[in-house]
């Protein structure tokens, strides 16, 4: 198997035919032997009906039916996983991304052994305002944030070599950044190519700004776990144990000046008067409190098994 085209959807029923015709015609045209995998994200339009349809027309499509909507990242999870190409293209199923683009993304992947190669939409046809200010901004704070010098992480259009995908977790909504993700597993040969934009067609787009907010959280959370993820306790162990040596070095102190003053007669304040016995008596439990968190955290990594956050309802051709 050359290549799996891996698309998440959501109510994009009128675009679908179309898109798979193009690929289809893509794929024929360079003999590339392919599969061609629909995630539906609990559409409640006919997109379901109509990968059916095209399923029994063409062997090569698959399908996956979520019995609700988990989000973008669930259902690229979910492809990936069954994904059996060499190379595995990702694109939305808004007919914005090109099918043409596909033969070079291969090439690339192939040939030039690249890991992951991300698409730049670098000419958008979004609206100024909502989507392509927000998205340069928000782009500049991922690649300072990652090290990553990508121009565009919210590309839908990539392509990674099939043990790439294999190799990452996409959960939450950080299908974003899976190109950090794909970083902290070790493929650093990661590329990028200037795509063609096309401005939608049908429908209307499923995000809003909200995205770009919980877009800067996940990159949060990616920051660190990719250094503490697996570690926990060098995080929360290293400040636990800090905090609390100020807190009872703290109490030390104002216990000894406390004996000090009475041992010399000198008028004193009891020591529950005193607020700095509080600041010590709070970082010793926060102390204590942040070790314990890194020591669950411990247990909870070697004990956790791998779960799914997704419920498939139906599945077509696999």
């Amino acid at each position: 198997m050359d290549i799996s085209v891996v698309i998440p959807l959501l109510n994009e029923e009128e675009s679908l035919q179309e898109l798979h015709d193009w690929i289809a015609n893509v794929m024929q045209s360079n003999r590339y032997l392919y599969e061609l995998i629909f995630i539906d994200d609990g559409s409640s339009d006919n997109s379901w009906h109509v990968i059916e349809q095209l399923a029994k027309e063409n062997k090569s499509v698959k399908g996956i039916r979520f019995q609700k909507n988990y989000g973008k990242s669930q259902a690229l999870d979910a492809g990936f996983e069954i994904a059996k190409g060499k190379v595995v293209i990702t694109m939305d199923a808004d007919l914005q991304d090109n099918p043409d683009e596909i033969p070079e993304l291969f090439e690339l992947i192939t040939k030039e052994n690249y890991d992951l190669i991300s698409g730049w939409k670098k000419k958008r046809y979004d609206n100024v305002f909502t989507k392509n200010i927000p998205s340069k901004l928000f782009n500049s704070v991922a690649r300072k944030t990652s090290g990553l010098k990508l121009h565009d992480f919210n590309c839908g259009l990539k392509a990674y070599k099939n043990e790439v995908i294999k190799s990452i977790k996409v959960c939450g909504e950080m299908h974003r950044y899976i190109p950090v993700l794909a970083s902290n597993e070790g493929f650093t040969k990661i590329g990028e190519k200037v795509v063609q934009h096309q401005a939608r067609k049908y429908g209307e787009t499923k995000f809003g700004m909200n995205r770009f907010i919980n877009g800067f959280l996940d990159l949060i959370t990616i920051s660190f776990l990719s250094k503490f993820g697996k570690r926990p306790m060098h995080f929360f162990g290293l400040w636990g144990t800090l905090m609390f040596l100020f807190g009872i070095s703290l109490a030390f102190y104002i216990g000894v000046y406390k004996l000090y003053k009475v041992y010399n007669g000198i008028k004193t304040i009891l020591v529950t008067d005193n607020p700095w016995f509080y600041i010590a008596l709070t970082s010793m439990i926060l102390g204590t409190l942040l070790f314990l968190a890194g020591f669950l955290g411990e247990l909870i990594i070697q004990t956790k098994s791998e779960e799914k956050h997704y419920k498939i309802r139906e599945k077509l051709n696999l």
